[in-house]
């Protein structure tokens, strides 16, 4: 079935209108952010991945060893998480804090 021109067209001017507007964009400068050290760099090297890999092999084994370490791990962590959600602010400045600031002062030397 053909479709009509009109809505043929319509199509075309919705699948091609936003790559249109794109184009239309502001692209901010890049270039303008880099430091002169930066602009003046050498290129990286670019090394064989093969060497980078080797190392990784043993240490995603798991060991013996590997389940108490974990369970250690996993304390400290809960530990200072527990240490975390305590109040940061003690009692003696809460109760401070809580009485608000004393305003009157500075009432007195706006008159």
């Amino acid at each position: 079935m053909r479709l009509p021109l009109p809505l043929c067209l319509t199509c075309t001017l919705l699948c091609a209108g936003p790559l249109l507007l794109a184009g239309c964009a502001d692209i901010p400068d890049l270039d303008d952010n880099l430091t002169p050290a930066a602009r003046s760099a050498p290129y990286p090297a670019l090394v064989p991945i093969a060497p980078l890999l080797a190392g990784t092999e043993q240490a995603q084994q798991i060991k013996e060893g590997t389940a108490p370490a974990l369970q250690g791990r996993v304390a400290a962590l809960r530990a200072r998480a527990a240490r975390l959600r305590g109040g940061v602010v003690d009692g003696g400045t809460r109760r401070r804090m809580d009485s608000g600031v004393n305003t009157a002062p500075l009432d007195d030397a706006a008159q």
